[in-house]
């Protein structure tokens, strides 16, 4: 695979063009928003850069990835000549099955089709799509240039060497793949956003603060980050509809979505992406708190 169409210049959807470029993959960024284009084109540059100033890459490094760039509005001119289409869209379902519903009209059907869906099922994507054994998830972590894991989702008739070829291409993006199975939440989201959740539900019930949660993780539990900043820094609005998929494929209350995070996401406070969730995000500090990811 030499060419790679990537649906979405979101946070997701530029990282793995960044990503994709930087290993010398010709990448099609695709969205219908010019300004979310640009925006997305910045943050590659910006995140380029702060890899320039560790060291990590060179100028000339910078210069071919942004080159092996085209970016486009209109699916159809993006994905022509992709063998490899990843959507990054917003994480929605109604949305996905009608990008997944053109894409198998506009796409050979050797095109291998992937979603980076953290949590909406690969079977019922690849139920609209000729050919369904071509369809997969690819679920990259954030900030995606960074973060070593992707979790390689089989639908129902995914096929082997599907499955294969899309594990190998994540290794030749010094990545590590790992397999997994199509149920709600899969393995990272099953595991995190209960957890999530529950942090919210102990901030609700008053048993501590924001800061008191996340130090007690940080420090106790030796994680990199509290979950409510790490709430903060995937969107409250990303966290539940998660939980919300989850809460409906498994019939299951443990999975239902603190009021509290209900609230926060309908007040429009959704963290990093709106300036405030469970942290103040004025726009210098946002920046910092970006920026340290990368650091």
């Amino acid at each position: 695979m030499k060419n790679i169409a990537v649906i979405g210049a979101g946070t997701m959807g530029n990282g793995i063009a960044h990503t994709f470029a930087q290993k010398g993959f010709k990448v099609f960024l695709i969205d219908i928003s010019e300004k979310s284009i640009e925006m997305g084109m910045n943050t590659i540059l910006k995140n380029l850069d702060r890899m320039i100033a560790k060291g990590a890459i060179t100028e000339a490094d910078k210069k071919a990835t942004i080159e092996n760039i085209i970016t486009y509005n209109d699916i159809k001119d993006g994905v022509i000549n992709a063998d490899l289409v990843v959507e990054a869209a917003t994480e929605n379902s109604t949305l996905k099955l009608n990008i997944f519903k053109e894409l198998s009209q506009v796409c050979s059907k050797d095109t291998i089709l992937a979603t980076n869906t953290s949590s909406i099922s690969i079977t019922q994507i690849a139920s609209v799509v000729s050919h369904p054994e071509r369809v997969i998830g690819m679920h990259f972590m954030n900030p995606v240039p960074i973060m070593k894991l992707v979790e390689i989702i089989r639908g129902y008739n995914t096929s082997d060497a599907v499955t294969q070829q899309i594990m190998d291409l994540s290794k030749q993006l010094d990545k590590t793949p790992v397999e997994v199975n199509d149920y709600p939440g899969f393995v990272a989201n099953r595991i995190l956003m209960p957890m999530i959740n529950e942090s919210i539900e102990t901030l609700y019930n008053g048993v501590a603060g924001v800061e008191e949660i996340d130090t007690v993780m940080k420090l106790g539990m030796a994680h990199p980050m509290g979950p409510l900043q790490l709430a903060d820094f995937i969107g409250l609005d990303v966290c539940l509809s998660i939980l919300n998929v989850m809460h409906d494929g498994f019939k299951n209350p443990k999975y239902a979505p603190c009021p509290l995070l209900v609230n926060m996401v309908m007040a429009g406070k959704l963290g990093v992406k709106s300036g405030e969730g469970f942290y103040d995000y004025a726009e210098s500090k946002k920046a910092e708190k970006v920026a340290k990811m990368f650091s």
